[in-house]
């Protein structure tokens, strides 16, 4: 045997840090060694150690004294292997235990690693016991499978893969921020734009104190909202690189996370170009003072630009540690440039300031400038609207929460100080601004206020200066006038220059490294195909190389372009559609009440993030109502796109909590509500086994329950319940998956029994929900019969009588070649065996091209002619009809074609219903659903009908008018006046003959003998059975003839089925009527409703 542990575990010495969860190697072999069969020192064991946890390794300790006994066990001739992969025991020579609190158990305590994802960059997963192998008795002969109790010591995922499978990304060396460099720094810059320094003021001038602080504090309640959103998103689970994308994603689904994320990482990287022409612009200004202009404007603007972009992709690829230098250099420009301005508005005023309309701080300018003073074409909202992008920039943080050593807690500390400190900044500046300058000045040190001049109220007037003439023509300066007023006041106006470069750089800066970042994660989930290309990363940080030229090339175009006033309202509000998402996110996460949505983050209410997110949508139409226009046909389209093509992801979003949550209202709502017949619809259990082996089955009943009735697909499992459970289980999802992948509208169910007829029985009673339980059993017709055991024979027909008992209709299909193609699916299963074996053998022959030579490339070859492998052509989805041709000799190709018969559309033709007897209706209402369909719309109904013979026409118009009242459209109807009358000769003889091996004929013996044949066979046909149902014999033979004169063309065959009395019909008399009943026909459904109506002709 070989203990999967590396040999330096064993030791003598105490660990410097204990683990929680500590293993103990326990010998129960009789070959053991000497020291464990020492009766006069009973075993002990060490306790688990509850520490500081320090590693993820399992720790097997040993009794002392006895390392040389494991010593022989590392050296008994296998490899010792690595604790990665530890078997807890062995089958095959001694068992092991793992222990816990000193006990032999493999029961473990609770340990963080059991809660990883597969391949999480925190940590390995480990998986614990399964319930089955704690549960069942441990046994030194015991077969274990392999990978089962290692997975308990250091797995690292689903049982059978193998260790290196699951690949973490490999994260050493990988730079990490906290919150300070890695959110509050960024979110910050990203904040603090160019609006600080050039527009500030005009808002503040437009709008007055008053309604500007109102105007600022209207913005910051979006985004502090969507702080808190934020932040209790981030909270609620570990968040992975992606930003604003992930967040919503796994919130909301692939939907919404797939459409916002895309134009969210455009929105990005458009913003990129936008910030840096406004650092371009502010150069052209500059050299335009200077005169050195380069070219014209336009062109500067292109040529600084494309420079700059240049440099800062440079900075970027570099890595994050260097842009994280970068942008803390930026913040103290920053910060300098704000309180150089602070500080110029206490620092006494000259007179060449005064005549630009700066006085320091007077109470005078504070009382004038608080009221609005709107210029013509500006109102509120215009204002408001171009403030607002200046608040943006919250998500500059989360966008790089891949890069975040600890994202729960930097998301919201960094986000919501940042909008804290900004927001105290705005205010700060825009009341200080307004306090010190005048809305107008003329910029002319001569307009000065002449004695006995009428002020008016007007504070520059007050103060020694007259700027009337500003009212009759433009002036240059003033707060509405002079987008560099913050320059003029400050201490030192080339430090608000170098403060507009950095607020610039700075939000270029996040912006080309946020889309990349958040591009690259939508890409790496592949809800768009075309992209995977941009998923792959490089280096320690996992850096996305291609996104980054991707923005580049996307930020030079728009920077080319150099008009960016159309799309830059349409990116303002790409961000505000994110926003908007992120509010919602949280709502509707809280809304669904999911028990998973726990964020650590309490600091949020649902109606206020669902207020937030109306707020969002509102100010989208406020900035520009058409480019909000064109957000919602965007993100509706690609909302669309994502849903058409179903993603195969599986986040645990909030929408399906919410869809749970919706179901479970409406199931429970369903109970209060009473059933009533113009409501029924068949709702049915299918005995299809596995949905897959009998397709056909499944198909016919899918065709008149699809959309309108509860379609429940039901197998049993036979045996000893200790197998059957664990094949069932293992089988549930893959079951279910199959009936979703081939859009058949059916739930799947299975139970173990000892016995088929009690499995079914328990299905009958306990399937379904509510209202939602199953009033129909659809089974396929048994065609082997004659050759099953009398158990399959009873247990057939029991569960016909079980449904009848309680009081569900039953159906029964007969199709010619039977239902039943696992034989084939078999043959597909080694065709595809063969073929894994083929490309196996392929790859391994391409890896060793290099490395061996062509001997050895021969020898594979041979062993490939060994094995008989041929190439296969690739395997069509979901379809049975990939057996090719030349295997058709090992399986039935009949069966094959019967079995997609009810997938394709009908031909032309008719369904004929024999409503032979009134069973509620149930016989005409399936037919009836069946014409409704699409592959059966071309079928017509013929209504067959018994009745006198010298009644056909009043009987006729009777049953018209019956089903005109029904509103159930027909083709044509037929009174059958002769079914009672005697079948032929021949007929009945095929009959006789087919109940012959089955009949006791005890009439022909002695009493004596004809009783104990009674009792050694009582499911043989007694001649007193016989003669006492054989009218109803007669009539079964009759029919077929009927149906062989009437129906032998028809498309589908709907026929009353007739009903054996219990304890009168022995099971395999009824059964030899079936036979003869659906006896060379097109396919048959025998269908027999509980005998409550389901048709009604009342309003």
């Amino acid at each position: 045997m070989s203990l999967n542990n590396s040999s330096n575990i064993f030791l003598d010495s105490v660990p410097s840090s204990t683990n929680r969860f500590q293993v103990n190697v326990i010998n129960e072999g009789q070959d053991s060694c000497a020291a464990v069969n020492d009766d006069s020192d009973p075993p002990h064991y060490e306790e688990t150690s509850f520490g500081h946890e320090t590693q993820n390794r399992l720790r097997i300790s040993f009794r002392p004294g006895n390392q040389e006994c494991y010593d022989n066990f590392l050296q008994s001739g296998e490899t010792a292997k690595t604790d990665s992969s530890f078997h807890a025991y062995d089958s095959h020579t001694n068992t092991y235990y793992l222990q816990t609190f000193g006990h032999n158990t493999m029961d473990a305590v609770p340990k963080i690693e059991y809660y990883r994802n597969t391949g999480s960059v925190s940590g390995p997963k480990v998986n614990r016991p399964s319930l089955l192998e704690i549960h069942e008795q441990l046994a030194k002969n015991v077969t274990v499978a392999p990978g089962s109790a290692d997975r308990v010591a250091n797995g690292d995922g689903t049982p059978g893969e193998e260790p290196g499978d699951s690949k973490a990304e490999d994260t050493a060396g990988a730079v990490k921020f906290g919150w300070v460099k890695g959110v509050l720094v960024r979110c910050m810059l990203n904040i603090w734009g160019v609006m600080l320094f050039i527009r500030l003021s005009w808002i503040v001038g437009e709008a007055g104190i008053g309604l500007g602080v109102i105007i600022i504090c209207l913005a910051v309640t979006v985004t502090a909202i969507t702080g808190l959103s934020t932040s209790a998103i981030a909270t609620n689970g570990y968040v992975r690189g992606g930003g604003a994308y992930y967040l919503i994603s796994r919130s909301l689904g692939p939907e919404f996370g797939g459409s916002i994320g895309l134009i969210f990482a455009f929105a990005n990287a458009v913003a990129v170009a936008m910030y840096v022409v406004g650092f371009a612009e502010t150069v052209v200004d500059l050299l335009k003072e200077s005169d050195s202009m380069m070219v014209d404007p336009t062109n500067d603007i292109r040529i600084i630009g494309s420079i700059t972009v240049v440099i800062l992709l440079g900075i970027s690829v570099a890595g994050m540690e260097w842009e994280a230098k970068a942008q803390v250099i930026l913040l103290v420009i920053l910060l300098i440039a704000i309180a150089n301005f602070f500080i110029g508005t206490v620092i006494p005023s000259n007179n060449e300031k005064k005549s630009r309309g700066f006085f320091n701080y007077q109470a005078s300018i504070f009382a004038e400038n608080f009221g609005p003073s709107f210029t013509k074409g500006e109102g509120f909202f215009s204002v408001f609207a171009i403030f607002f992008p200046a608040a943006t920039g919250i998500l500059a943080g989360a966008n790089i929460s891949g890069d975040l050593e600890d994202p729960q807690d930097a998301i919201p500390r960094g986000t919501m100080l940042a909008i804290f400190i900004t927001t105290v900044a705005y205010l700060g500046v825009a009341i200080c601004v307004a306090a010190c300058v005048v809305r107008d000045a003329t910029g002319s040190v001569n307009d000065t206020i002449i004695s006995g001049m009428n002020c008016n109220g007007s504070a520059a007037c007050g103060l020694g200066y007259d700027f009337s003439r500003c009212r009759h023509e433009p002036c240059q300066y003033g707060l509405m006038n002079n987008f560099q007023v913050m320059s003029m006041v400050s201490g030192f106006g080339p430090l608000i220059t170098a403060g507009i470069f950095s607020a610039t750089l700075s939000s270029a800066l996040a912006s080309l490294v946020s889309a990349p970042k958040v591009f690259q994660a939508l890409c790496k989930d592949n809800i768009f195909k075309g992209l995977q290309f941009f998923a792959k990363g490089y280096g320690k940080n996992n850096e996305p190389l291609r996104g980054y030229l991707l923005t580049f090339v996307i930020a030079m175009a728009f920077i080319l372009i150099a008009e960016l006033n159309v799309i830059a309202p349409i990116i303002s509000n790409f961000f505000l559609a994110s926003y908007a998402l992120i509010n919602f996110s949280c709502f509707h996460a809280s809304y669904a009440k999911s028990p998973g949505w726990r964020p650590a983050y309490g600091i949020y209410n649902m109606w206020v993030s669902l207020f937030g997110a109306v707020l969002c949508c509102a100010v989208m139409f406020v900035i520009n109502w058409w480019a909000a226009v064109i957000t919602y046909v965007i993100e509706l389209f690609l909302y669309i796109y994502v849903t058409y093509r179903k993603p195969d992801v599986n986040w645990g979003s909030s929408t399906q909590a919410l869809s749970y949550v919706s179901a479970l209202d409406n199931a429970l709502e369903l109970t209060t509500v009473e059933d009533h017949v113009k409501n029924f619809r068949p709702q049915c259990i299918v005995l299809t086994g596995g949905p897959m082996t009998r397709p056909a089955l499944l198909d016919i009943t899918h065709a008149f329950t699809k959309n309108s009735g509860l379609c429940i697909c039901c197998e049993v499992f036979v045996g000893p319940r200790k197998l059957c459970v664990k094949e069932m289980n293992s089988g549930m999802a893959k079951k279910q998956a199959w009936l979703i992948k081939n859009k058949i509208k059916a739930f799947y169910a299975a139970v173990a029994a000892d016995y088929f007829r009690d499995g079914v029985r328990s299905l009958l009673q306990a399937s379904g929900l509510g209202r939602m339980k199953p009033n129909t059993l659809v089974i396929g017709y048994k065609k082997n019969w004659r050759k099953a055991p009398l158990t399959e024979i009873e247990n057939y027909v029991g569960i016909i009588h079980d449904a009848f008992d309680f009081e569900i209709g039953v159906i029964i299909v007969r199709i010619s070649q039977g239902f039943d193609i696992s034989q084939v699916l078999r043959v597909q299963d080694e065709l595809e065996k063969l073929e894994q074996e083929r490309l196996a053998l392929e790859a391994t022959i391409k890896d060793n091209e290099c490395e061996e030579g062509s001997g050895g490339i021969r020898g594979l070859f041979k062993k490939a002619g060994k094995l008989n492998i041929t190439k296969l052509p690739p395997k069509k989805e979901s379809s049975i009809n990939t057996i090719q041709s030349r295997h058709v000799g090992e399986f039935n190709q009949k069966l094959v074609e019967a079995s997609t018969q009810f997938k394709k559309k009908q031909r032309k033709g008719t369904i004929d219903v024999w409503w032979l007897f009134d069973d509620g209706g149930l016989t005409l209402l399936i037919p009836y659903i069946l014409t409704l369909r699409k592959k059966w719309k071309d079928c017509k109904l013929r209504i067959y009908v018994g009745g006198k013979v010298n009644r056909i026409e009043e009987e006729k118009l009777t049953m018209a008018s019956l089903l005109s009242k029904f509103r159930i459209k027909f083709a044509d109807i037929h009174i059958i006046g002769d079914i009672n009358i005697k079948p032929n000769k021949e007929s009945w003889k095929v009959f006789e003959e087919m109940i012959e091996p089955y009949r006791l004929h005890e009439s022909c013996k002695d009493l004596t003998t004809a009783e104990k044949l009674k009792r050694e066979t009582p499911w043989k046909i007694t001649d007193t059975e016989l003669e006492a149902v054989k009218e109803k014999s007669y009539r079964q033979v009759r029919l077929n003839e009927l149906l062989q004169e009437h129906s032998r063309a028809a498309n589908l065959i709907v026929l009353s089925l007739p009903v054996a009395r219990k304890g009168s019909i022995s099971d395999l008399l009824y059964m030899a009527w079936l036979e003869i009943l659906t006896k060379n026909l097109p396919p048959v459904l025998l269908v027999r409703g509980n005998h409550k109506n389901v048709l009604t002709f009342y309003s």
